[in-house]
């Protein structure tokens, strides 16, 4: 089993608020007709709900935000998922719509809900979820996101691998001269302040991309750009781009 992080910078625009990249989408999902093992989809709020999350000063700490704020970000990403659920039937796969809602409660997994997410994607759908605000209890909420998901899934699934796809080659060891970092294994990647956004941008997906490397599962940060790099990723075929393993 794969789990797959569809990043916000690559399935939207993030330069103009509520704006959608359909074309990038639609080229990831016609690649990933290609895979031939089950798939579990995340992706993250880009100019959707990232945009609103800054405009409303939500992050990712349990904290009283406002309740139109809260609102608006739900109803955003659902937007967003909608589109991206769409593109997947268009292209003849077929999504199952999770919300995060459907396996956390506050900031816990449900074991039992989690496990069965693996099991849906056995049987042939694509489970697809998404980075969302969150009750966290007591007029509470928090920002939990795509990146995180991932994270929690890895941990209960043990996936053959994970791979975030971006819209840049991977993680560069200077941005200057976009040197590109091919391999990265154990200790060797306290390397990033390469960026952050509200979810904790790059340095968020370099956390969890460690993390889930020590555990045994290769990661790759792969550009969505040239999506044929997924299925080679995945095919163990002329990878381009980073690979975290322990």
């Amino acid at each position: 089993m794969i789990l797959i992080k569809l990043g916000g910078s690559i399935i939207t625009n993030k330069q103009k608020p509520l704006t959608p990249n359909i074309s990038a989408i639609n080229k990831i999902v016609t690649q990933l007709k290609k895979v031939r093992e089950p798939i579990i989809i995340v992706h993250g709020g880009g100019s959707f709900g990232h945009y609103w999350s800054v405009r409303y000063d939500m992050h990712t700490k349990p904290a009283k935000y406002s309740k139109k704020g809260v609102a608006v970000v739900k109803n955003s990403m659902v937007e967003l998922n909608k589109i991206i659920l769409n593109s997947f039937l268009k292209h003849d796969l077929n999504p199952y719509c999770l919300p995060p809602t459907d396996f956390m409660f506050g900031d816990k997994p449900d074991l039992k809900k989690v496990k069965e997410i693996a099991k849906i994607a056995k049987d042939g759908l694509v489970p697809v979820s998404y980075g969302d605000v969150l009750w966290y209890g007591k007029n509470r909420f928090y920002i939990l996101s795509g990146d995180s998901i991932i994270g929690i899934l890895a941990k209960i699934l043990k996936p053959r691998l994970a791979i975030f796809v971006l819209n840049v080659d991977g993680v560069y060891s200077d941005m200057k001269s976009k040197k590109l970092l091919y391999e990265i294994k154990g200790q060797t990647a306290s390397i990033s302040k390469v960026g952050r956004d509200v979810t904790g941008g790059m340095t968020r997906k370099i956390k969890e991309a460690m993390m889930m490397s020590k555990s045994g599962i290769d990661v790759f940060l792969v550009n969505g750009n040239k999506p044929e790099r997924i299925v080679n990723a995945i095919n163990g075929k002329n990878f381009e781009g980073t690979l975290f393993r322990r």
